[in-house]
Formats: C-alpha cells, structure tokens, sequence
C-alpha cells in the first residue's frame, strides 16, 4: 500500500542489510533530493509506537533529515512510502534485493546526461551544485562525451574501461581517436593506458623510435606494417604508421628478452617496459634489495693504478705553460680516454646476496637506442606490514611528557590513517599551486641541510611513494576521490611533441591556469603518509601546511565502524564518545558489547543518533587527534606587522599578505 508518512515518523529499520556508508555518495544523494526531491519511494514496515521501520531506502532518509537539519526541509515533510504488511525475515529480504541488485550508473551514461543538461543551458558550476559533485568530476564526464563515436560506444557497452576512454581522450581530435582504436582493435595486444596515451598523442612513429628500432624495419613491414615516406625522408625519418602494431611487436620481444634474461641471470623475473625508465607503476609494490658493487680484482686494481700515473704525467703538460699545442692537444684527449676507462672500471654492476637471488627480480628498459638494457637495481616483493595488525602505537595528544595518555591503535590502522590523511593534505596542496610552488623551492634549497634527526617529507623529484601498505587505497573516501578527479582534469595535449624541446614549447604555451593545475599536482602526489603523532609516522611539516591551508579534516574524513571503530579498543571509542558528551555520552554507552558500540559510534559522529544539539555539533566536528593538522598563526619577529614583513623583493603590504580576494583552499578544493 503507498501511503504519505511524516519523516519525523520513519526510523531506521534493525534488518536493514547497509551497514556502511560512502560520505561522498551521501552527499551527492542528499544534492539530488534537495534539488529534485525523491525520485523513489520508501519501503517501510509499521513499528512500534506509530513510527514505520525504512527497510529499503535508509540513505535516503538519512538525506532528508540531513536536509531537514539544515532547514531546507520541515521535520514532518511528508513522504511518500510503500508499506509493507510481511514479517520480519521477508523485510530483510526486501532491503538485500533493492541493495544487491542495485546498478551503477554506466560513465557514458552520465556523460550524455551532463552533455544534455549543458546544452540546455546549465553551467559546469550548476550540474555539479546540483548531484553534490566536484566541478572536475562534470568536467571529466563531458570530456568524455566529446570522444569520437566508435571510442564512446565501446565505453557505454563495458568494452573498454573508463581509464582506456581517458586516455584516448588525451587528444581532443576524434580521427586520431578512432584510428588508434581501430588498430587497437585488430590487434592481438592487450593495450594499457598508457600505450593508449602514447599511441593518440603520437599519431605515427619515426623510424628513430626506439621501439622501431629494437622490432627492426623487416620485421615491421612483414607483420603488415605501413610506413609512409616523403620525397627528402630517410629511415630514420619515415614515418611508421601502424603503432598499434609496432607497440604489439616491441611488447612481444621485450617480454621474450626478459624471460631470457631472468633465467640467464638466475632471477625470479624480470619485467619488461617499452619506457627508458622504471615508472612509479611498474615497481609498485616493490622494495630495493641491498646490493653492493662488486669488488676490484688485483688486475685492475693494478690498471687503475698505470691510469692514475699516466694521468699525472699528462696533467703535467697542461700545466707546463712552455708546452706545445700539440703535445696539449694530444693530454688532452689521453687525459678524457683515461678518465673514461677509469669510470668503466669502476662502474661495477652490483651483486646481490646468493640466498636473496632466487627470489629477486629486476626492471628491463629500452633505451633511447632501441637496445633492451637491464637496469642494476634489484627488487623484491614488499613486506606489507613489520610485525602484525595488533602491533600498537601509543598516542600522546599532548606535547612532551606530560602529554595526556590514550589507548594504542594497531599498527595497520595507524598506516591506514597516515596514508588517507596523506590524501587530504595532498588534495589541499594540489588546489593551492602557490604554496605547492613555496613548498617545492624549500624543499630542493633544503636539501643542502645535513639534518639527519629530520625525517624525509616528500619526494620531490616527482617520484609517488608507494605508503606503508602495499595495495591499500581508500578509493571511497571524499579526498582520494577528489584527487582522482583533479588528476583526470589535466590537460595533457603537451606531451604530443616529437622531442622534450617541443614538449617543453608546448607546455609553456598553456595557460596560465592549466600549467599551474601541473605544478601543484606534481608537488601533492610526492607527499609521504603522516600522522600527528610521535614515532615513524611524524613529519612535523606536514602538520604545518596542513595549518596554513586550514584544513578541516571533519569535512573530509568521517571516523566509521569499517575505517576505525572496529579497529581500536572499547576504551578508545568511550573516549571519544567522552570527547564530545562528557562523561554522560560515554557512561551511556559503557555497558554496550564491542561490536553494537562500533556501529553506534558511527551513528553519533555521522550526527544520525538523536542527541543534544551541542554534542553532535561536536561529534560532527570531531576526528581522532593524530587525524588533524595543527593550526598555524604567522610567526613575526617581535613588534612586527604584517605590513612590514620583509621578503626578497621588498616588503608585502597587509592587502598583499592578507589575500582576501582569493578562493580558500576549501573552496578551490571543491
């Protein structure tokens, strides 16, 4: 039966099946219905006391009184519901079914859907205002809709993922887009995203392409191969028009060199890639094995030892002003031949411990010759965790000894929250470029200081550290899913340029706000994973930017049963309860078993459990001590004022330092 009931008159049914939440889900649904109200009904079972138990339909509910919290709906906004009459095991059937068949929306449907609304005359701002979504996420979706036809039919059929439709999207020209992906598909290797990218940004290859060179023109031609000549090019400037065949060939061959290299070594593998480098993908999940290089024999301790003498004697004509331009012609160059085979003997290959070779493995690259060559780094698999899941850390939530004690967190949860605390600042860091920019020149001017109690922060070179735990990413949290988008967002038409000089052209020849969107992006995905706590995980930086930007890390990361109720002790979650309600909220709550306290503690800091208003403004508000960062004021000398801080250029008056005019960080994260 449907009937209107008051939403005031709906609570949260026991046998709902949902147990988790996704806060960024939460707050797209809760958009959608302040926007267009409830598309779908309720389905409720009468209950005690005049209320109705929401078997299916408790995200929504928990919107509405969101929304109602905010005014924006009346307590009793009347909803409309489908009224069950059944038992109680056929309820709990009814929320598994409209849970478990539930379907995604495909990304080519939501593209479409955006690129509708677009054209009807909505802005970017306003779709994403009104699903509750980051104007990056409505911007990747629309650049999706603008992928050449055959390339967005594959996405809306599942025959290509979301990642391929990106790539192909990094060129906005459709023809190149369809013709790559009719050679991909012709073809009999799997492409990866990045093949993808370089396939659509290249177009066709040189015949100087390394990876023409190492297939080798015959083989090319007798795979099938086209090559299209002007009237002045030469091999090396031809021009290799099937690279998805070339990419397939020079796979095939690196992986056949790679096999046989790890058995002529004695490795356990040995992976190959069509890069000049080991890229942060490829060693994921891998660790360095210590290696030394191998020692000198005595014959060429002895040869370094003619090489050093001959040396002497020849740096002795350079130095004779009275010498002949001949003879210092002649030192000159025996001088560059003894110190290039000095620098050949000493560049030993390292050797690796017998007992750590069998499982070891290294990279193989291609060099920009086209020539296979095994990196001299070993790697081996990570260990995930040093020690176990109940190995703790001690929190002190103050400074020095008298600091106030708490309970321990495990150490896997302790790596867990570093790494999406990690994801937070980085988000932060990537949508201030300014201070991403101040952030990077300090850091490599910082490197000359010999501070060996400082713990590395970044990795600055632009290198992604891997965290403490291998495979784990918490892709359903609000600031990784942000950074994801914001990645997605960047322009990279750049990297089409024969050579690294007309890349270089390319890219300065963006705007302003595009080149920027790069600089704080490749600053953020270096920062390592931190906490604000004492030991390994403390980067006392970190806690600084976090408090320049400000960053309110409740608005971004909401403690639940799965990410870190379950994970720590009773007593860790009675303290927090004591944190926001005193002694009252947690004595509350002493009595209850471990597993039922989990899930009521998320429901209080989800601010769902009915309770004063001043405690779930509090609980709202409230994220464990080792989550937030530090609140920062600007250190002036004594007597300063703002107007007179003095900078390399002269001095930044209060309207400059105050920055009133600009976005907050908050904002631009957004």
């Amino acid at each position: 039966m449907i009937k209107t009931i008051p939403l005031n008159k709906l609570v949260q049914s026991p046998r709902n099946v949902r147990r988790h939440a996704d806060p960024a889900a939460d707050a797209e649904l809760k958009a959608s219905i302040a926007a267009r109200g409830l598309l779908q009904n309720l389905i409720v079972r009468p209950g005690a006391k005049g209320k109705f138990e929401v078997e299916a339909g408790e995200r929504r509910r928990k919107a509405m009184l969101a929304l109602a919290d905010d005014k924006i709906l009346p307590k009793d906004h009347e909803v409309t519901c489908l009224v069950l009459e059944d038992t109680a095991e056929v309820g709990q059937e009814t929320s598994l079914a409209e849970n478990f068949h539930r379907l995604a929306m495909n990304p080519a449907d939501e593209a479409q859907a955006f690129a509708a609304l677009i054209d009807a005359g909505a802005s970017v701002e306003e779709v994403a205002r009104r699903f509750g979504l980051t104007v990056r996420f409505v911007e990747g979706r629309l650049r999706l809709a603008r992928l050449a036809p055959v390339v967005f039919e594959a996405l809306a059929s599942g025959e290509i993922t979301l990642d391929l439709a990106k790539a192909y999207g990094a060129t906005p020209d459709q023809q190149i887009q369809a013709r790559v992906f009719e050679q991909v598909s012709t073809g009999y290797y799997a492409p990866n995203p990045d093949s993808i990218r370089r396939m659509v940004l290249s177009g066709t290859v040189r015949g100087s392409d390394p990876r023409a060179r190492l297939v080798g023109r015959d083989a090319y031609l007798a795979a099938g191969g086209r090559i299209e000549r002007e009237l002045f090019d030469d091999e090396d400037s031809e021009a290799w028009a099937d690279v998805a065949l070339l990419e397939e060939l020079a796979a095939a061959k690196m992986e056949e060199q790679a096999k046989a290299l790890a058995t002529e070594q004695g490795l356990a593998w040995v992976k190959p890639t069509l890069d000049s480098y080991a890229s942060h993908d490829l060693v994921e999940g891998l660790v360095r094995l210590p290696a030394e290089p191998a020692p000198l024999t005595e014959e060429e301790l002895a040869r370094l030892d003619v090489l050093d003498a001959s040396y002497d004697e020849h740096a002795a004509i350079l130095e004779d002003e009275d010498s002949a331009e001949e003879a210092v012609t002649a030192a000159e160059a025996a001088i560059e031949a003894i110190e290039r085979e000095c620098q050949d003997i000493r560049a030993r290959p390292p050797v690796l411990d017998p007992e750590l070779k069998a499982e070891a493995g290294m990279i193989l690259v291609l060099s920009r010759d086209g020539t296979p060559v095994l990196q001299p780094v070993f790697y081996g698999e990570r260990q995930t965790e040093v020690g176990g899941e109940n190995d703790a850390f001690e929190i002190v939530t103050g400074e020095g000894e008298g600091g106030k004690r708490r309970a321990a967190l495990s150490k896997r949860l302790v790596d867990e929250l570093a790494m999406q605390r990690r994801d937070v600042l980085a988000l932060h860091v990537a949508s201030d470029p300014g201070l991403a920019l101040d952030f990077m020149v300090f850091t490599l001017a910082d490197a000359d200081t010999l501070d060996y109690r400082a713990r590395v922060a970044t990795t600055i070179r632009g290198g992604v550290p891997a965290g403490p735990i291998v495979g784990f990413e918490a892709k359903d949290a609000p600031a990784s899913a942000s950074l994801a988008e914001f990645k997605s967002g960047l322009y990279e038409g750049w990297r089409a340029g024969e050579d690294a000089s007309a890349r270089f052209d390319r890219f300065r020849a963006m705007s302003d706000e595009a080149r920027t969107a790069w600089l704080g992006f490749v600053v953020a995905r270096t920062l390592e994973a931190s906490l604000r706590m004492a030991g390994e995980r403390a980067i006392g930086i970190h806690d600084h930017l976090g408090g320049l930007i400000g960053i309110d890390m409740a608005q971004w990361w909401r403690p639940t049963a799965a990410n870190y109720f379950d994970r720590v002790s009773k007593a860790v979650i009675l303290d927090a309860l004591a944190d926001v309600g005193g002694p009252d909220l947690s004595s509350r709550f002493a009595s209850v078993k471990k597993g039922d306290l989990a899930m009521s503690a998320e429901r209080v800091f989800a601010g769902t459990y009915i309770t004063e208003v001043e405690v779930r403004e509090r609980a709202l508000a409230w994220v464990p001590e080792v989550m937030r960062f530090a609140s920062t004021e600007p250190v002036l000398a004594e007597g300063a004022e703002l107007a007179d801080v003095q900078t390399g250029d002269g001095t930044l008056t209060a309207a400059e330092g105050a920055n009133d005019d600009h976005q907050t960080p908050r904002e631009l994260a957004a």
